[in-house]
């Protein structure tokens, strides 16, 4: 018998008798009301489409800044920028671990002036933009802000999402700067500097993708990422907030897999868990802190640099599966990212599988069109069961913090990989053009390649800029960061004030370690 990716048999015929003591009333409720099974809002995609946006960033800020210009001229509606492995580590582009790494998988933006260049002629006003940055997601936003300013644009007219969850990086992705508890705190801070300055910004985008990407099952995505957002809940809790000052501003990311109706049920079962936690554990009233609004990306994962055409198909059947699942934001791979970073032709091509979605199919007229189905509420019943059972095993471990530090979740997920890759090795798991129909000869295909001369030029704006700007400023905003580190205020306000007088990521972030530590790994014990 088949089985969905979480472990649950899929029956050859669903019926009646699949949803024995089935309450449409309990499990369903109306589109926009509690428990959100069908959807946020009552409406859906049948006023307006999901936000499109495209993932990019690669090289210089000059270069990613011209590819954000031609996906706006091409119909995107937001932003998501990809940063390089150096930046998302908070080190500048001439650290000694940074060789190499320069411009390579995302933007690097080592200072305020990388940032101007990022966003020149952008109306911030405008546009929403996703940064998918995590340890130094603070200075991230405080330059996107302080480039704003300069534009004439205030702190509660941006829009956006920085990832900033960091848990997620000790799981399952690695770019992690310090230890738990000084991010966590770091992550409050966020929180409550963005509620008075910044308040329609969404200052966490708690992420399950990246876990999907490691090896997670989809209940394993959605259960460890709804653990971790009860870790930031209750760490803004203890920072004195209450729920539904800040409830409301969180948003999640998942992955969205080829497996179509399992993926529509997970999305729909997290929305469900999501909504019952937020108001029978926390007590929330408002109903937008109920709401599970979150972005989705095709799943990289499944993308093959063999037969790298049939990635489009791929593509577009995940993304049908995130609205049909009832995404609010989406963002599609291009067809050539197993292979390297994509193209121009590429990107467009990713952004135009969405609008075909929005605009020649009738998925977007009505809201939640699996509502009853006997196969996919059954799944939904399966995989909201699933991921409740591993919450509950997080908890009896003490929460989110003490099983990553006790290794349980990468654990689980690195042995739901080992099986995804047996099944793969063995044929039972069939890769179309990989372990099955495979060509005997690939056809050439000529990659985007990154110049390396961009590290050299990078180094050479950072030796320009120290020796041009304020030293004795410069000394003293670090000196007042410090401080605000080693005691209780908020890092944001003094983070701020050095990136303006063009601290570099690297300085900012070795400031910080300078008090809280760098985060060590430990063994699992699981």
């Amino acid at each position: 018998m088949a089985s969905t990716e979480s472990g649950s048999p899929i029956e050859p015929v669903y019926g009646p008798g699949d949803l024995t003591e089935w309450d449409p009333e309990v499990k369903l409720g109306e589109p926009g009301a509690y428990p959100y099974t069908r959807g946020i809002y009552p409406t859906m995609y049948t006023g307006k489409p999901w936000t499109m946006r495209q993932y990019a960033g690669f090289g210089t800020a000059a270069e990613s800044n011209a590819r954000y210009r031609q996906l706006i001229a091409g119909g995107g509606t937001g932003l998501s920028v990809a940063f390089d492995l150096p930046t998302q580590m908070g080190h500048d582009s001439d650290a000694p671990l940074a060789h190499g790494e320069v411009g390579k998988v995302g933007v690097a933006v080592d200072s305020l002036d990388d940032m101007r260049v990022l966003f020149e002629g952008i109306p911030l006003d405008r546009v929403s933009t996703s940064m998918t940055i995590n340890a130094p997601a603070a200075l991230l936003l405080l330059m996107y802000q302080l480039v704003a300013e300069e534009q004439g644009v205030e702190g509660w007219q941006l829009t956006g999402t920085i990832q900033n969850d960091v848990l997620k990086e000790y799981i399952a992705r690695g770019t992690y700067i310090f230890p738990p508890e000084p991010s966590l705190r770091l992550t409050a801070d966020i929180f409550r500097y963005c509620r008075v300055e910044m308040p329609r910004w969404n200052t966490i985008s708690i992420s399950g993708y990246h876990m999907a990407e490691a090896g997670a099952s989809p209940a394993q995505e959605i259960a460890f990422t709804l653990a971790d957002g009860i870790a930031y809940v209750r760490t803004a809790l203890a920072a004195g907030m209450a729920v539904d000052e800040f409830a409301p501003r969180l948003s999640f990311f998942f992955v969205a897999r080829t497996t179509l109706l399992e993926e529509v049920a997970k999305f729909r079962a997290a929305r469900r868990i999501w909504a019952g936690i937020m108001r029978d554990t926390f007590g929330a009233k408002d109903p937008k802190s109920l709401m599970l609004r979150f972005h989705t990306q095709t799943a990289g994962v499944q993308l093959t640099a063999q037969q790298p055409e049939l990635n489009l198909v791929r593509v577009a059947v995940q993304a049908l599966g995130a609205v049909l699942g009832g995404t609010q934001s989406l963002h599609t791979n291009s067809f050539d990212e197993a292979i390297a970073l994509p193209t121009e032709k590429a990107a467009r091509l990713a952004l135009r599988t969405q609008q075909v979605l929005a605009h020649e199919t009738d998925v977007p007229h009505t809201v939640d069109p699996f509502a009853g189905s006997y196969a996919v509420e059954r799944m939904t019943d399966d995989v909201e069961r699933a991921a409740l059972d591993l919450m509950r095993r997080v908890e009896d471990l003490g929460g989110a913090v003490a099983a990553i530090e006790a290794g349980f979740q990468k654990a689980e997920i690195e042995r739901n990989a080992y099986r995804i890759a047996t099944e793969t090795d063995s044929g039972e798991r069939v890769v179309v053009g990989v372990n099955r129909f495979a060509l005997a000869e690939e056809e050439p295909y000529e990659p985007l390649r990154v110049d390396p001369a961009i590290e050299t030029r990078q180094r050479e704006a950072l030796a320009a800029l120290r020796a041009d700007r304020d030293g004795p400023s410069l000394a003293a905003a670090l000196a007042s960061l410090r401080e605000a580190a080693a005691g209780t205020a908020n890092v944001l306000y003094p983070m701020k004030e050095a990136l303006r007088v063009r601290a570099t990521v690297g300085e900012v972030c070795n400031a910080l370690r300078e008090v809280w530590g760098a985060y060590e790994p430990t063994g699992s014990t699981w």
